[in-house]
């Protein structure tokens, strides 16, 4: 045999080789609920760091916009397709995604929900994400102390009907701030004596805007705001601001996005509960490609964390401040 024919046979070696690699690499794939949301960003880009370092390919898709349930339907059926052993998804619709979730896991595919839960919970084989309750629990708890006993009249900018952060975020705050009867198995949104408004925002800073309006023109007394995320609480403070009122109003949110961490430093924010979607989606990687390899399955509820971020300590609530925050933030 000349050395061209070992050059041919090293080469085909060389291919079948590379091709049995290519056919044992974990795939994975992850739906957000959109392309642009700072937060899905991060997580995407968690997600794809994690896969460059466990050697996975990694697949993408996203909902047109938020509740967008139909194209993340479109996505569980095409990664099937293409592959994937463990599809991660963030819920845009947590009851209407479960049959394609039921339709997945009995093909062999392990799904994870990161952020927001299916409804039933578990209709997916874990969740990874944020203890909402904890998160409104610790902005309670602050808002609490930031009056010092200063009776409250408060709104609250919700996300919307039925969801189930929302719903976690609404009432942890109030027992922070309170309420003994309220507790993470409460179910719907609960409402107190000091609530003079509740609206739905959206997590938007426009309807947040709108929102916060319709709520002063119900009572213009209102001294504390709690929105659903920072966005809402941008639009919250525009109208306070317009109608001169920024300054006698606290609000307090949820989220820990580098807009947001800048807005609690510029003042327009008292305090938040950041979380980590970066840490959500990297776990999630790795969990996909043990399931890949050894057939081990997540299952259960595992806790990515959160911060009170706070320029203003309270004395007897934990917090930490917008140089942490910053550094720990995600988004522009």
């Amino acid at each position: 045999m000349n050395a061209r024919h070992h050059l041919v046979l090293g080469l085909l070696a060389s291919l079948a080789a590379a091709g049995a690699i290519a056919a044992d690499q974990p795939v994975v794939g992850l739906i957000t609920k959109t392309e642009t949301n700072p937060f899905f960003v991060k997580m995407k880009e968690g997600a794809q760091r994690a896969a460059t370092l466990q050697g996975a390919k990694l697949l993408t898709a996203a909902g047109k916009a938020d509740g967008d349930n139909a194209g993340q339907v479109g996505a569980i059926e095409n990664m099937i397709s293409a592959g994937a052993k463990a599809i991660l998804i963030t819920p845009n619709d947590s009851k209407a995604i479960v049959p394609a979730i039921k339709k997945a896991r009995a093909q062999g595919v392990m799904v994870i929900a990161l952020d927001s839960p299916a409804d039933p919970i578990d209709a997916t084989d874990a969740l990874f994400a944020t203890d909402n309750f904890q998160a409104g629990l610790l902005i309670g708890k602050y808002a609490k102390a930031a009056l010092g006993g200063k009776p409250a009249k408060i709104a609250t900018l919700d996300l919307f009907p039925g969801h189930p952060v929302g719903v976690s975020r609404h009432n942890g705050f109030l027992a922070g701030f309170g309420a003994a009867d309220i507790t993470a198995k409460t179910v719907g949104l609960a409402k107190t004596a000091e609530v003079v408004c509740m609206a739905d925002s959206f997590g938007d800073q426009g309807k947040g805007q709108t929102a916060m309006e319709n709520c002063l023109q119900k009572n213009p007394d209102i001294n504390l705001v709690y929105t659903i995320n920072e966005p809402a609480a941008a639009g919250a403070y525009k109208a306070l601001k317009a109608a001169g009122k920024e300054k006698g109003v606290m609000i307090v949110s949820v989220d820990g996005g580098c807009a947001g961490v800048r807005d609690l430093k510029a003042g327009v924010i008292a305090a938040t509960a950041q979380q980590y979607p970066l840490k959500m989606a990297g776990l999630g990687v790795d969990a996909g490609v043990v399931y890949a390899k050894t057939g081990k399955k997540a299952s259960g509820y595992l806790d990515t964390g959160v911060t009170l971020i706070s320029d203003k300590p309270m004395a007897g609530v934990d917090s930490k401040d917008s140089a942490f925050g910053l550094s720990a933030c995600w988004g522009k």
